[in-house]
């Protein structure tokens, strides 16, 4: 038996049903014994998009998604996807090879240094040294990956240490469930002071707030409270934004957002499962002086407008779920006058884009019909671009990972590979990859992958021939935009080309035919949709004047 075959044994042993990656010289005997495993190998057409359909299998089901390249082109590809995973905090494992160790001391063909070119990137990373120690490393990466706050880690195997005999060595690591500690009491009790005192609380629910139990327990602070929560991009869906409670999501960045309404008014912001990373504190604290509650698994980023009163630091839900306990004993309910006014005015500009037949598609305009047609129970996959803004802001999410955002790196072009994940995760669920003209043709390669694999779900073009959302900050800084426009094929007959059905509705009507047809049909389906990007602008100009009156 070579090391590879007991690599594949230690990662049978973490139940892993896919890797995605692209093969090479290096990793051929890895290659051949995935081949004679239980797990599939899925050929991709680039590492990123490898990376990109294991960050999203591992943010849906919190078991790392796994992906593999070569040494040189093939890892440096790689990096970006993995580096968005650790941003995003989504539980992935990297593989990569290497040349001989013979070679190791002198520069040589596609040699670089990986295991430090992915130190930054990774929560750990290592290069196997000894076939002995396989079954560890591979055992550690998973359970660093996975334990909170989930990322990214990364193993090397280089193909002299692959093809060496490991015979006689077995024995396998059992994966035993990490038991995260609870809240420190005091932390509680400062909590339950802070939430006495306080007239206007509300919950800012990040991306932590949707793994684990955390949504559940946050839901019943919520019923027995009604305290109102705002999301971040990627805490969407940690409560229903049917509930009357919820203030959707943090809204337009640069102006004065509806939503900021109910926060400026807050005078306790309790965070939960909250990430610096993809919202930056000025931005809904810009005074620096909230006062605030931060519970979350690990201790608050230190940061000029983010300085808690207490952290509560351990398992989210069982800091929750400890609060709930507490104010169920003391009957606390509060007011909800106060943001009543807030959620109208969202839910209002929301309704506000509603298209009408005849007139030119817009990005709002299309989220709404996208969640007229697409079930409570479906998922919408968010590309990074202006689209994202909108998704974010305008799209009703009614359950935890119903609606994914990357917004830690962000990074452009995950949403089609993303959509595959989805869709091997859950092939009954509907899904729609949404993403610009930009974001399609960075892994539009990846449409061959879908249809390889026959996995049904809608890729969802929004075209304007640009790189939208700097367009859309440029023109707002200053008045005129550079280096954006771009030129598409015909996406239509480019998505046929992969055999792929595809869609250019012209009306309200056909868009909501197409879609009602393609989501039905769980097929796999590229729909492009042209939209006209002056409400960009629009909306800076309608939050402005709504901040003047």
């Amino acid at each position: 038996m070579k090391v590879t075959d007991l690599f594949m044994r230690a990662i049978e042993n973490e139940e892993v049903k896919y890797i995605f990656g692209v093969p090479g010289e290096e990793i051929e005997d890895l290659l051949f014994s995935i081949h004679d495993s239980a797990v599939e190998f899925v050929p991709t057409r680039h590492e990123q998009g490898a990376a990109f359909m294991a960050n999203v299998w591992g943010r849906l089901t919190g078991k790392a998604g796994v992906c593999l390249a070569t040494l040189g082109p093939g890892a440096t590809n790689l990096l970006t996807g993995v580096a968005d995973a650790n941003l995003d905090h989504a539980p992935v494992v990297a593989i990569t090879g290497q040349g001989g160790i013979s070679r190791s001391h002198h520069e040589s063909h596609q040699y670089l240094d990986i295991v430090g070119m992915f130190r930054p990137v990774t929560k750990w990373n290592t290069a196997i040294g000894h076939p002995s120690v396989v079954p560890e490393v591979v055992r550690k990466a998973f359970k660093v990956a996975e334990m909170e706050k989930p990322g990214a880690t990364h193993i090397e195997l280089s193909e002299d240490i692959a093809s060496q005999d490991a015979t006689g060595l077995l024995d396998m690591i059992p994966p035993r469930r990490v038991r995260r500690p609870g809240p420190d009491y005091k932390a509680i009790a400062m909590t339950m002071d802070l939430i006495q005192e306080a007239e206007r609380p509300l919950v800012l629910a990040g991306n932590g707030a949707i793994r684990k139990l955390a949504s559940k327990h946050l839901n019943l602070l919520v019923e027995r409270t009604d305290i109102p929560v705002v999301s971040t991009y990627m805490g969407k869906g940690a409560i229903s934004d049917r509930d009357p409670r919820s203030l959707m999501s943090t809204g337009f960045g640069p102006v004065r957002d509806h939503v900021m309404e109910a926060i400026d008014q807050a005078d306790l912001v309790i965070t939960v499962g909250y990430d610096v990373a993809e919202l930056a504190p000025r931005k809904w604290n810009p005074d620096g002086n909230k006062r605030i509650v931060h519970i979350d698994f690990d201790p608050a980023e230190v940061y000029s407008h983010y300085v808690p009163d207490v952290e509560v630091v351990g398992d989210i839900s069982g800091a929750l779920w400890e609060v709930n306990q507490r104010l169920e004993k003391q009957h606390k309910h509060f007011d909800t006058e106060w943001f009543e006014d807030a959620r109208q005015h969202i839910l209002d500009d929301i309704k506000s884009w509603d298209l009408e037949e005849g007139k030119a598609f817009t990005v709002p305009g299309v989220l709404n019909v996208i969640r007229d047609v697409l079930g409570d129970d479906g998922l919408l996959i968010s590309d990074v671009g202006a689209h994202k803004i909108w998704i974010a802001r305008n799209y009703p999410t009614y359950r935890p990972n119903g609606c994914i955002i990357s917004n830690g790196l962000a990074s452009m072009g995950i949403s089609l590979p993303g959509g595959i994940a989805a869709s091997l995760v859950d092939p009954e669920r509907q899904v729609v990859a949404a993403m610009g003209d930009g974001g399609f043709l960075m892994n539009s390669q990846e449409l061959e992958t879908a249809k390889r694999m026959d996995v049904g779900f809608t890729a969802l073009v929004f075209n304007d021939n640009n790189y939208g959302l700097i367009k859309w900050n440029q023109e707002s800084h200053r008045g005129a935009s550079v280096g954006v426009e771009l030129g598409n094929p015909d996406i239509r007959a480019y998505a046929e080309t992969f055999g792929v059905k595809g869609y250019r509705p012209e009306s309200l009507s056909e868009l909501g035919e197409t879609l009602r047809e393609t989501l039905g049909s769980g097929e796999l389906a590229v729909v492009e949709v042209p939209v006209d990007n002056s409400v960009n602008s629009e909306l800076r100009v309608s939050l402005e004047a709504h901040g003047r009156r």
